[in-house]
């Protein structure tokens, strides 16, 4: 194929990408139920979009006939890192408020202005400082680039802090979190990281074929396996969860307060009792602000007692219940004709996959050893 074959049809699976940023972007907003995070994704694919468009208006010596264009596409990059982060906060309900967020476009504002002595040249003598390799500005172009790759490495790194903060968050109100799906999540962080590896390397070929990428990748997920336009968000003290369990009890807003170690105890010695008795850990959807309803205590002082005298958040401390409990009906042999995995949802488990990591977790060895170690055999 002749080199203008091959560009041709680059260009070609360029416009594609800008086509599907912009028509995803189009669908969002088409959404008869709108978020927050909603809106931020849109916007973000217009921007991807827009940068995409002057990566193929200016590729080789492109920029020639887009004079009156050179120098507003150079800021584009430091949009991405905001961007991501946050969607990511919106996603997890983790907003600061608008006032901060502003902060976070300082930089982009910044390289405007810096940028101003030439934007204020005439189209044609920017064009020639294109020509001549930034002949002139060779200094602040080095700066730009430094600082384009540390804003890349930043919001990366906070978007990963943030999803870690979300994650221990519903580790401290959820007993079973399989529903909740941070796979959308991670595949924008990473398509995004790999993108900013693209940059140091200094491939614009590379970094642009793999921001197509990242829009084919996050429109099929975002849209079509994930369920962008169509996923319930649950409300809580701090989270937002994307799954489709409905009537999910509203946790109240709280301080956290340390009530004393004698209040904790007695606290403690409640939920034993109710645990024991009643077998809450049973209920696959078991939350911490159900239970503490019932103990008619704030969730947060049941989450401090729970960490406090067992040393782990609701999570572990429910699913160790449920391990203890598979281990004693396990062993009687009236259930030896029941299958592993029917005991395990018996206990309370909601799928294979986490009764299987839990296990393995607490009791260092898998259900089926641990049977074999009680000379017990079951499918």
């Amino acid at each position: 194929m002749s080199d203008l074959g091959l560009q041709s049809l680059s260009s070609l699976f360029y416009w594609a990408g800008i086509f599907i940023a912009f028509f995803s972007s189009f669908l969002i907003f088409g959404k008869s139920k709108k978020v927050a995070a909603d809106y931020v994704l849109a916007i973000w694919f217009m921007i991807i979009g827009m940068h995409l468009i002057f990566f193929v208006l200016f590729r080789g010596e492109g920029y020639l006939n887009f004079p009156s264009l050179i120098g507003f596409e150079i800021p584009l990059p430091f949009m991405h890192g905001p961007m991501l982060y946050l969607y990511v906060l919106y996603v997890t309900n983790q907003n600061s408020g608008k006032k901060i967020w502003l902060l976070h476009w300082l930089p982009v504002l910044m390289i405007y202005i810096a940028l101003s002595q030439f934007l204020l040249l005439s189209p044609q003598d920017r064009a020639a400082v294109y020509q001549n390799k930034g002949k002139g500005y060779e200094t602040l172009s080095q700066v730009i680039k430094i600082l384009m790759i540390l804003s890349g490495i930043l919001y990366v790194g906070l978007s990963l802090l943030a999803v870690r903060k979300y994650k221990k968050e519903i580790s401290d109100q959820y007993s079973n979190t399989e529903k909740i799906n941070l796979n959308w999540v991670y595949y924008l962080i990473i398509g995004i990281a790999l993108i900013w590896i693209a940059v140091m390397i200094r491939n614009n070929i590379l970094i642009f074929s793999m921001v197509v990428l990242f829009i084919l990748v996050a429109a099929y997920f975002g849209i079509s396996w994930v369920g962008i336009l169509d996923y319930s968000v649950v409300k809580t003290e701090g989270i937002i969860e994307q799954i489709t369990v409905e009537n999910s009890p509203e946790v109240p807003k709280y301080e956290k307060t340390f009530v004393g170690e004698e209040a904790i105890q007695d606290i403690y010695n409640k939920l034993v009792i109710q645990m024991e008795k009643e077998k809450l850990y049973k209920d696959p959807e078991l939350n911490l602000n159900y239970v503490a309803k019932l103990l008619d205590v704030h969730p947060n002082i049941l989450s401090q007692t729970i960490n406090f005298v067992e040393n782990r958040n609701f999570y572990d401390y429910i699913n160790r219940q449920r391990i203890e409990e598979f281990k004693k009906i396990a062993v009687l042999p009236e259930n030896g004709k029941f299958t592993i995995l029917s005991l395990a949802f018996e206990s309370g488990f909601n799928s294979k996959t986490s009764f299987n990591r839990n296990f393995k977790k607490y009791m260092n060895c898998s259900p089926r050893e641990f049977l074999k170690s009680k000379s017990i055999t079951m499918e």
